[in-house]
């Protein structure tokens, strides 16, 4: 038995006491039998077993210096990795705001809606078309990506650019509410709009590559779920206090708090150093070296190598598409929502606000359980239950809940936002799945390519819609076969469940489809000659030899 000695310091002190080594036991097949002889002394009484083990300078160890020691090699890992705590407590700073101030933008697009509905008197098509050219920067979106991918500013490739776009997004804003002239006229206010959708676009293009290589730079998985948040919960707060501030206040009056906001954001982001944030920097010897169309040129060499890998085409079409086949009606049920219900701003600014946190509820949900789902048969229900929302506006078209006992500003305030939820919720998995499959060094131009993919579909899904309502008839003074159109938009979005078998059953399936992908252009690399060096002779040999065989 062992007899442990207790410290001083600490009465609950772990023990790690040293032992001496005995030496081996002696063979007894060899040895002479030994007589051993001890003298009891009768007058002990219950004398205590002496220890057979003996204690050469026993240690003690505090549990909290274990901890405080834990502590530091942790943090010695960090610090050779590039975190630091103050890294990244400036990575949630700047991208936790800057994705909150992009779900913001609801806060003056909602007043800008309203200004062109009411003040300019635009019909349902001409705001639906308004709204939709206005998204094309959103397109060149992988151009920015190649920028940002290729070309660094003082050293930096990602940051600057996020200052870039807010500098030009403040410009656009600025005007609109400084200048009454600027929204009153449709050119310069789509001048305005063009501007602001150019500088939102480079942002978010500087964004997502920012947290993919963060992610990829630090191996935190599924990171894309976060920005989801960030952004819901600024499209919470914009929707709630939207309606308000319409109710109260003019339209210049949301834009200029926008822009104060956007001012505060850029201030952020020109004091933010990203070598802080422990991702990879370019020596000035690279940066000398590389010419910007060289620069340019590979980074577009590698966007198309991974774009036409397999394990990212086909999911990359199969969400472009299910979002381009269905046409949108979103302008002429805002009309009639607003014409012909008369729903005020608030009750659609709330609906906007539950449909924003449905939104970030999903996020969370997928971040924590759902991520364990197939993603195909994920997508799948999304898909359907996205399909079934559509046909909510038609019972709000229908008057069937007025039938139920249910008044139009309740119904509108619970489901009219939901189809637009499950259409963004659609989006994180094909985010996560793609950033995760994207190659090192590629993050912008893959992130680009695809919100840019998705941006285009969109458009193409508007036009859908805005040409639908002029086959159908659908104006500001008739709405009798706006219930037809919603039907024809159910139908669209039953029609990708036809090739959903493009979507991988999940993420490791993907993963191991990428790598066979791999090891193929590997093979065919050193079919067609690219060998190491040491065989590089051998090669021309047999080459050479060809002709004269």
């Amino acid at each position: 038995m062992i007899y442990p000695s207790i410290s001083s310091q600490n009465p609950f002190a772990t023990v790690m006491p040293k032992f001496y080594i005995f030496p081996p036991k002696l063979s007894l097949s060899n040895s002479k039998p030994i007589l051993c002889f001890r003298h009891q002394n009768s007058n002990i009484i219950n004398e205590p077993p002496q220890p057979r083990t003996r204690f050469r300078n026993p240690i003690t160890v505090n549990p909290g210096q274990l901890y405080q020691k834990k502590i530091k090699k942790q943090r010695a890992y960090e610090e050779r990795r590039g975190v630091s705590p103050a890294g990244t407590r400036q990575m949630l700073l700047l991208c936790g705001l800057g994705y909150w101030v992009q779900g913001f933008r609801c806060f003056p697009w909602l007043a800008l809606s309203f200004h062109m509905a009411h003040n300019l008197n635009l019909s349902p098509s001409t705001l639906q078309l308004v709204q939709n050219f206005g998204n094309l920067p959103m397109v060149a979106k992988p151009l920015y990506g190649l920028f940002s991918d290729a070309l660094y500013v003082g050293g930096a490739r990602r940051i600057p650019f996020v200052s870039i776009g807010v500098l030009l997004q403040i410009l656009s804003w600025g005007p609109l509410a400084l200048i009454p002239l600027a929204g009153e006229s449709l050119p310069t206010l789509m001048a305005c709009v063009l501007l602001s959708n150019l500088g939102a676009s480079i942002t978010e293009v500087a964004k997502d590559a920012l947290v993919a290589e963060y992610g990829q730079k630090h191996r935190i998985k599924g990171l894309q779920s976060y920005p989801f948040m960030a952004l819901a919960a600024g499209g919470i707060l914009g929707n709630l206090i939207g309606g308000y501030f319409l109710l109260k206040a003019p339209s210049r009056t949301m834009f200029l708090v926008f822009a104060v906001l956007l001012s505060h954001q850029l201030a952020i982001s020109v004091t933010t150093r990203e070598e802080s944030l422990g991702l990879t920097q370019l020596s000035n010897n690279s940066l000398a070296r590389n010419s910007i169309s060289e620069s340019i040129r590979k980074q577009f060499s590698d966007l198309v190598t991974a774009i036409s890998e397999e394990s990212i085409c086909r999911p990359l079409a199969w969400i472009v598409a299910s979002i381009a086949v269905v046409p949108i009606l979103s302008g002429s049920i805002f009309c009639y929502q607003t014409q012909c219900l008369h729903l005020d701003a608030s009750v659609i600014g709330m609906s906007r606000v539950i449909s924003q946190l449905v939104l970030l509820s999903m996020a969370v949900l997928y971040d924590r359980y759902w991520k364990k789902v197939p993603m195909r048969k994920l997508i799948g229900a999304v898909q359907i239950l996205y399909a079934f929302s559509l046909l909510l506006d038609l019972a709000l078209v229908k008057q069937i809940n007025l039938k139920l006992g249910i008044p139009n500003e309740v119904f509108a305030l619970c489901f009219s936002g939901l189809a637009e939820t499950l259409a963004q919720f659609k989006l994180l998995p094909f985010a996560v799945l793609l950033v995760s499959l994207c190659p090192q060094g590629c993050e912008g131009s893959l992130t680009s390519f695809l919100a840019s993919a998705l941006c285009l579909s969109s458009i193409i899904s508007g036009f859908l819609g805005i040409g639908l309502a002029s086959i159908l008839g659908i104006t500001s003074g008739d709405y009798s076969r706006l219930p037809v159109g919603i039907l024809i938009q159910f139908l669209a979005a039953l029609f990708p469940l036809g090739w959903i078998c493009c979507i991988p059953m999940s993420q490791a399936v993907a993963d191991e489809e990428r790598k066979r992908g791999a090891s193929k252009r590997t093979r065919r690399s050193r079919r067609v000659g690219r060998v190491g060096f040491s065989s590089v002779y051998a090669y021309r040999r047999e080459r050479e030899s060809e002709p004269q065989s």
